[in-house]
């Protein structure tokens, strides 16, 4: 690969040089990470004592992908941590040494590290019986998920951004203006966050906030660990360090000067996680700890029309602002060169979808490769995806939507494997509903279409039985049974068998029960799952999912192994769980269009020739997600306590989100994109959001010759 003299220039530094990297996506920053590991390796550094931090996993894999030391044992022996992974990892190692200075009841004993989805189930063990007798959040009207899961989110900001967990409701409290009931919700807050705490403590359970106060008031202050980090890793590479919290700053502020060499990477104009706590200004003050600064400049992905198209982007959002700069464009031609939109806005959304579907035809059969197109939204619900992916595959063209924060429970294979789990458990009580099991038959076995499952489920279904409630083929009335064919007739009574024998046997543990369904039924010829390597993805991700809830529910709660299965369909069917996976980061297909969130494509650091940006007029764009009980800018190191959070701060942040999100994804585009605006929205509402506004005062300029 041909390097900028940028890139060059650092690379030609010595490797004991501390280097701070900053500049804007799309520089060759992570490119220059990249060559500057192979650097390391070949000037001699042994691979375990070089350490890559990074604010989540996925945005390690470019490094242990692309270096050419993969297939050697230097690859496995590099060490790529995040700030959980690094406080669990170190809690684990050290925890006979600090377990008393803790506060859990009981020290002799090892902790248990709750993953998500088990600090949800806790969280709704103790909160909602809060909920259903005492009154707590009632003039709330969201889902109670969304209760638990913010509690949870307070939890954790207090432990990354560094202040008392007891603060959480007061600082909530010092910045609202809103009706004074409202200040009861956030009193419910801190009892909810102080009685998960004590629970925590009494039970040896460990969720990620604790895990990472404990690494910063017992661990990271010991000398014992810190001789311990220090004497493992020499050479550190930090990349995206504006999407770490602030903690994660004030770690690496005391660990950069102890390390040989160090190469920390800042992209400008980034801190997309802010609601996870991402600091840009915390992050900046790490250039003061290295020794030599580095700005590239130089955009290796931009075409000169996408270029003015920022220009154009920024002094439309700073007039917005009201700032009373430079409000003309120095080539307002190349901008039309840059956007497509259809001559005239569709009215409805589903014209939206067909019109974008039909651009990306033509730019396919044009020569444009489909890996080389996204599809954004603000949000990616079912109905958009379904509508999208069809449209697609209709048209013959790859698609591939990528959604890490889709719940597993959402996939069609989970379903099919719980609704068929509640088959072989009526003692649970929850026999699926006979929709559910027929899309379950439809799903588990080739050629039943949802006519046939229809057909075979009002015979053999009996949703009343206490015993087990399916039978055989053969209860198919004779003149069905040609409708329904006997070949599918027949895998299907092998299936019945199958779970026949299964009920009969009483299996405990519902992960053990998953793997054999998927391992002798459902993958063998002939069945849904055969051959299909992403339903297999999935089948392993939900047992994993069940094996990690068992381990952390089954000490603390007095019930048989089948009923920890119930609990965890429970949940799921709840929505408490969301069972989220790596592997659903790292997989989009490189010759299939790709069907995301935007900031779920701007994490992934990925660039592409065309983007199609569809409901520019939503709102969506740039607001807040509705949380009521947590505030991601007040509970931030950079909020003045006391200062109050109004309609001004409110509109400020908006502009603030556009301008990081619209930039940071014309960043990654090299040729073009298209607009997709209808005048009503997916609801029924006129699309007039701040995103039309900006793209409107650009296209006017563009149109009076920058005049």
């Amino acid at each position: 690969m041909h390097l900028t003299v940028e890139q060059q220039e650092l690379l030609n530094q010595s490797i004991s040089t501390k280097i701070f990297l900053h500049g804007p996506a799309g520089t060759g920053k992570t490119t220059a990470g990249i060559y500057w590991l192979n650097k390391l390796i070949q000037s001699g550094v042994p691979a375990h004592q070089i350490l890559i931090m990074v604010p989540q996993r996925a945005l390690a894999k470019p490094y242990l992908e692309n270096h050419p030391f993969v297939d050697t044992i230097s690859h496995s022996l590099i060490t790529t941590l995040t700030l959980g992974s690094l406080a669990r990892r170190m809690v684990d190692v050290f925890w006979p040494a600090i377990s008393r200075e803790t506060g859990v009841s009981r020290p002799d004993l090892p902790p248990n590290f709750l993953t998500l989805e088990t600090a949800q189930y806790y969280m709704a063990h103790l909160v909602r019986p809060l909920i259903d007798q005492e009154g707590y959040f009632s003039s709330l009207t969201v889902h109670r998920n969304r209760i638990y899961s913010q509690v949870l989110d307070n939890l954790n900001k207090s432990a990354i951004i560094g202040f008392p967990m007891s603060e959480i409701g007061k600082r909530l409290k010092s910045a609202w203006v809103g009706d004074i009931e409202h200040m009861n919700i956030y009193d419910d807050v801190q009892v909810c966050a102080n009685l998960f705490r004590k629970f925590c403590l009494q039970n040896n359970l460990l969720d990620f906030s604790l895990q990472v106060e404990i690494f910063l008031k017992h661990l990271w202050t010991s000398s014992l660990c810190r001789q311990h980090l220090f004497r493992t890793y020499q050479y550190l590479i930090v990349d995206n360090v504006e999407e770490d919290p602030p903690v994660t700053h004030d770690i690496l502020s005391e660990w950069i000067p102890e390390f040989d060499s160090a190469l920390v990477i800042f992209d400008e104009g980034a801190g997309y996680r802010y609601f996870l706590g991402a600091d840009t200004h915390s992050a900046f003050r790490l250039r003061k700890t290295c020794q030599e600064q580095r700005h590239f400049s130089q955009n290796q992905v931009n075409s000169t029309d996408i270029v003015h198209l920022k220009e154009g982007m920024t002094q439309a959002i700073a007039l917005l602002r009201g700032d009373k700069g430079q409000k003309t464009l120095s080539s307002p031609g190349s901008v039309h060169a840059a956007l497509g939109r259809p001559e005239e806005n569709p009215k409805y959304f589903p014209d939206m979808i067909e019109w974008v579907t039909e651009q990306v035809k033509a730019l396919v059969e044009s020569g444009t490769s489909p890996g080389e197109i996204v599809i954004l939204a603000p949000f990616l619900p079912d109905v958009l995806r379904f509508a999208l992916s069809n449209q697609l595959t209709a048209l013959g063209i790859p698609n591939q939507a990528h959604r890490p924060s889709r719940s597993l429970k959402d996939e069609p294979t989970t379903q099919t494997m719980l609704s068929l789990a509640c088959l072989v458990f009526p003692q649970w009580g929850m026999l699926p509903k006979r929709i559910n099991l027929c899309y379950a038959l439809m799903h588990a076995i080739q050629g039943c279409d949802l006519v046939r499952s229809q057909l075979l489920s009002d015979h053999i279904y009996d949703d009343h039985s206490q015993a087990f409630p399916l039978k055989p083929f053969d209860a198919v009335p004779l003149e069905l049974r040609d409708r329904i064919t006997y070949q599918v007739g027949q895998r299907y009574d092998l299936l019945y068998s199958w779970l026949k024998t299964a009920y009969q046997q009483a299996e405990g543990h519902l992960d053990f029960f998953m793997n054999r369904l998927f391992g002798e039924i459902l993958s063998q010829p002939s069945y849904g799952f055969h051959a299909d390597l992403d339903s297999g993805n999935t089948v392993a991700h939900l047992v994993e999912s069940i094996q990690k809830f068992r381990w952390a529910v089954s000490p603390h709660l007095n019930v048989a192994p089948s009923d920890i299965g119930k609990e965890y369909v429970q949940m799921v069917q709840d929505g408490v769980i969301a069972a989220q996976y790596m592997p659903a980061w790292n997989e989009p297909a490189d010759e299939a269009v790709l069907l995301s969130p935007a900031y779920t494509f701007l994490i992934n650091n990925r660039q592409v020739d065309v983007q199609f940006w569809l409901d520019v007029g939503s709102s969506s764009w740039y607001q807040r997600l509705d949380q009521p009980l947590t505030h991601p800018y007040v509970l931030s190191r950079n909020w003045k306590e006391g200062n109050l959070w109004d309609a001004d701060n409110e509109l400020m942040a908006a502009y603030d989100t556009l301008q990081r999100l619209s930039i940071g994804l014309l960043n990654r585009c090299r040729n073009k994109v298209y607009l997709g605006m209808s005048e009503l929205d997916v609801r029924g509402y006129e699309n007039r959001g701040l995103l039309a506004r900006v793209f409107q005062h650009v296209l006017r300029q563009a149109q009076e010759g920058g005049l």
